[in-house]
């Protein structure tokens, strides 16, 4: 019997605002390797492909450093590699839940609604912040941005965690921040519940969503239109 309706959540700006504590990792390892550092409202717009492309298109962005292609890609790997070092050692020191997300992720569990967590984050780091912001257990699965072969825009970071999950793409909502969350509804032909002020420099008109919500709060009254449905 498969469920009656699966919900998949972006984590970084959508279940929390995990952005000040990747601003300080990001910023230790610009600052280390002789980048510029970037402000909340740059990190904002850099979130949300994955560690690796937010380091990328970050360095791409500076001009402090002249350097070759091959020598951008050698240094933003080791770049990553240290940002995710530190960030793994100091990953939950500001980041909070979103507004209403314990009470929606609450309620979800007592209408039977299966949850998972779709995100470019690597799988791991997604993990260790749903623990220690204690909301991991609410879900069924997490899928990282290095779970699967691809990752969000690419629809098929949808369709196979709701395969795995056991559920129907015509039964299944996504709960996003970015374009990458409503490009990937988009293409797999689920709807998407858009957050207002998140990880982008697009402005909600220009994401695909089908509905646009502040926070999670009285979110319960528009999912109860899917499961009446």
């Amino acid at each position: 019997m498969s469920q009656k309706l699966t919900i998949l959540f972006d984590l970084d700006g959508t279940l929390a605002d995990t952005a000040p504590d990747l601003m300080k990792a990001h910023n230790y390892v610009m600052e280390k390797f002789g980048y510029s550092s970037r402000n909340m409202d740059e990190i904002r717009n850099l979130v949300g492909r994955g560690a690796a492309v937010m380091i990328g298109r970050s360095i791409w962005g500076s001009a402090r450093k002249e350097l070759s292609k091959i020598s951008d890609e050698n240094v933003k790997k080791e770049m990553t590699k240290e940002f995710i070092k530190y960030y793994q050692k100091n990953i939950v020191i500001d980041t909070k839940l979103l507004n209403g997300v314990y009470e929606f992720l609450t309620w979800c569990k007592s209408k039977k609604i299966s949850m998972g967590v779709c995100t470019n984050k690597q799988e791991h780091l997604a993990i260790e912040v749903l623990k220690k912001i204690k909301i991991y257990d609410f879900f069924e699965y997490v899928a990282g941005g290095n779970t699967f072969e691809y990752c969000k825009p690419d629809p098929r970071h949808i369709t196979n965690m709701v395969e795995v999950m056991g559920g129907e793409i015509k039964n299944t909502i996504m709960i996003g921040d970015s374009e990458n969350d409503a490009d990937a509804a988009k293409s797999a032909g689920v709807p998407m519940i858009l957050i207002e002020d998140g990880y982008t420099e697009k402005k909600v008109e220009q994401i695909y969503h089908n509905h646009l919500i502040k926070d999670f709060v009285d979110l319960d009254q528009l999912i109860l239109k899917y499961i009446n449905d």
